[in-house]
């Protein structure tokens, strides 16, 4: 009698989180779905008609922290994407020898999966590298690239210490098993990066950010993609976008940045669009989540930008 293997089970989201995610995507109007993939399902939220443009958030965060543009956004067509292991995505592994081969991939699965033969790629912070690098590879599918907030990965960044304590062997792990995150550490983090008042705004948005505190599942995604990308040494050269592959960014690259960035400070930023071929730089009074203060703004340059409308 043949022996029926069991498949590993995939590391679950908890309830209470999966509860407020959804809640929160209902209360906007919008609709969420699982694609499949090679890492598993993917969790995306869908809005609007037009042009497709998809979303890849940043770190410490999921598709929710884009959920504002949706009631501003009216001619394009939203597609908010959970990275892995993050908002109510699988998790994958991030290996350190290609972990930036392993971020293309998903992006074509992601593609793939939606019918998407090319789009608009709008990344934040961490999906902002993600966005950088899979234009560089697969410029044939990108329309162009919209860069929500600095790039911790381009030329000029400063990491944050937190984030070099995360992805520091041991230390990390020790931190994420003895420190209890709440909204006053929450409040914390998004002061250091410019957005202490602004996400104040948004009550269920810093509640979600919480529950992804004490998510394990998106917890160790985190460290996992903190300690991918660099080393106790600084940023792992397979992961740094260099001046040169900036200059071949063949493609239109509207750049969002907040005039008090911490990670990639507005002077950096110009630099960083004089290199990319066909780039615009729009600087917002705001600090590295510039859809948080000023969401219809925002939206507003996502859309022309899509639509062909914002002259280069």
């Amino acid at each position: 009698m043949a022996t029926q293997l069991s498949k590993p089970q995939v590391p679950r989201h908890p309830d209470t989180l999966r509860a407020r995610y959804n809640r929160m995507v209902r209360a906007a109007g919008a609709e969420g779905r699982f694609v499949r993939t090679r890492t598993g399902r993917v969790h995306v939220i869908e809005s609007g008609c037009g042009p497709p443009v998809v979303h890849l958030h940043g770190n410490n965060t999921s598709s929710l922290s884009h959920l504002m543009l949706l009631d501003h956004t009216t001619a394009t067509h939203s597609y908010l994407v959970d990275r892995p292991g993050f908002g109510l995505s699988d998790p994958d592994t991030f290996p350190l020898s290609n972990f930036r081969q392993c971020a293309v991939r998903f992006v074509d699965g992601v593609l793939d999966e939606l019918r998407l033969g090319s789009a608009v790629l709008a990344g934040a912070s961490g999906g902002g590298c993600w966005s950088v690098w899979y234009a560089l590879d697969r410029p044939e599918r990108v329309r162009g690239v919209v860069l929500l907030g600095s790039v911790p990965l381009f030329p000029g960044a400063r990491i944050p210490p937190g984030i070099r304590l995360m992805a520091t062997p041991i230390v990390g792990s020790l931190l994420t098993r003895t420190v209890t995150p709440g909204r006053r550490m929450l409040l914390h983090l998004m002061s250091s990066v410019g957005e202490g008042d602004t996400i104040l705004r948004y009550p269920d948005l810093l509640d979600s950010l919480v529950d992804a505190a004490h998510d394990p599942v998106a917890t160790a995604a985190n460290i996992a993609e903190f300690r991918a990308f660099l080393s106790p040494f600084g940023v792992r050269s397979g992961t740094r976008i260099r001046p040169d592959e900036l200059r071949r960014l063949s493609v239109p690259t509207l750049m969002i940045w907040g005039d008090h960035d911490p990670v990639v400070p507005v002077a950096d930023a110009r630099a960083a669009a004089d290199l990319i071929p066909n780039a615009r730089l729009e600087v917002l009074p705001a600090g590295h989540v510039p859809q948080l203060g000023h969401p219809a703004r925002v939206a507003e340059l996502i859309d022309e930008f899509t639509l062909g409308g914002v002259p280069f």
